[in-house]
């Protein structure tokens, strides 16, 4: 496997990174005796595991210092045991039930080799400089995978079950307190989805992105259901996109045991049909998950991904609400990497070809 060198002109695809991820595991696995395997299918992807037989315990996808810190936190280390949607269809060893944080192009585990390293986060303060770029507060912890729930509209069929359950939470504070905002009255029976956030740092939300094909798609009447939907977003704006599905042409029927087959027996092809998708589902709920819990919300992606930038882009000119649109941002992992200590910027280099911008 040879990787390809990373270039600041030509944008790279989600197949050709991926690509490039697992021609650098791969070497890295090799050179460092790391333990390791490699998927079947038609694009194959390295699989790291945990070595226990080592004098410290070691795990390639992750560098040694954060792998340290992240088994010594119990909430970081729940982390690794994410199952990967995709371990039972596609298998490394039959005895190996891979997780998410064990594949190679992980945008989670990249995550997690950051924001754990302990010269990043270290004794309850985050680095100062890393603080400074994020707009966040020195003072704040790395919190993975949280749920913070979008409010659904009402649905009248669902106020009675749970209005006794709903009416028990705790309401929550709000992280700002923005006195122009239009906010919906709290109401025991509103229901939630569970959108999940990659990493909450304080006051800030933040989606994590790298070799994702994109943001996810959805049918309009999904995007609808959200109750600050048109608060946030001119919908007629938001990207989308026309699906036409080919055209079916059913078998051939067998008509040699009939002397004359009538004419309306012929079998009848199905024509093409299309439809229409929203792009960016997984960016809008996020950024209604901000809205709705006071907070700011930030896309991290490599910057090689244009693909995926021009995606946010086009969600981000969708919002219509000004004094909320500036706590929406994005962020590139070589912008980030500006920030961080140089043996982590070595590791990102080798493992991700992600060079300081």
């Amino acid at each position: 496997m040879t990787h390809t060198p990373q270039t600041a002109l030509t944008p790279w695809s989600a197949s050709l990174l991926r690509r490039d991820l697992n021609a650098r595991a791969q070497h890295l696995a090799t050179t460092s005796n790391l333990l390791h395997e490699q998927t079947t299918g038609s694009e194959p992807s390295i699989i790291f595991g945990r070595n226990e037989q080592a004098e410290q315990a070691r795990h390639g996808n992750f560098h040694p210092a954060t792998y340290t810190a992240i088994c010594a936190n119990p909430a970081w280390s729940r982390r690794l045991n994410k199952t990967h949607t995709a371990h039972r269809r596609v298998r490394a060893r039959a005895d190996w039930q891979w997780m998410e944080l064990d594949c190679a192009n992980s945008s989670d585990a990249l995550l997690m080799n950051i924001f754990c390293h302990p010269q990043v986060f270290s004794e309850g303060r985050l680095n100062a400089t890393v603080a400074s770029l994020l707009g966040v507060s020195s003072n704040t912890e790395p919190n993975f995978g949280i749920h913070p729930g979008v409010p659904l509209k009402r649905s009248l069929t669902n106020i009675k079950k749970k209005t006794t359950r709903n009416a028990q939470r705790a309401p929550t504070s709000p992280l700002f307190n923005d006195a122009n905002a239009p906010t919906q009255p709290e109401e025991p029976n509103h229901l939630k989805d569970r959108t999940e956030i990659d990493l909450q740092l304080g006051n800030l939300f933040l989606e994590a992105k790298l070799t994702e094909s994109n943001f996810q798609t959805a049918n309009p009447r999904l995007i609808e259901r959200y109750r600050d939907l048109e608060t946030i977003f001119d919908v007629a704006r938001l990207p989308s996109k026309l699906i036409t599905s080919a055209p079916s042409h059913p078998s051939t029927e067998d008509f040699s045991d009939l002397e004359e087959p009538h004419a309306t027996m012929s079998p009848i092809a199905t024509p093409a049909r299309s439809r229409t998708v929203i792009q960016g589902y997984q960016l809008i709920r996020n950024v209604l998950a901000a809205y709705d819990s006071d907070a700011s919300f930030c896309v991290l992606c490599d910057a090689r991904r244009r693909d995926l930038i021009e995606i946010w882009f086009s969600v981000l000119a969708a919002v219509h609400y000004p004094s909320f649109a500036w706590r929406l941002k994005l962020l590139t992992w070589q912008e980030l990497t500006t920030a961080l200590p140089e043996d982590l910027q070595n590791f990102l280099e080798a493992k991700y070809g992600i060079l300081p911008a």
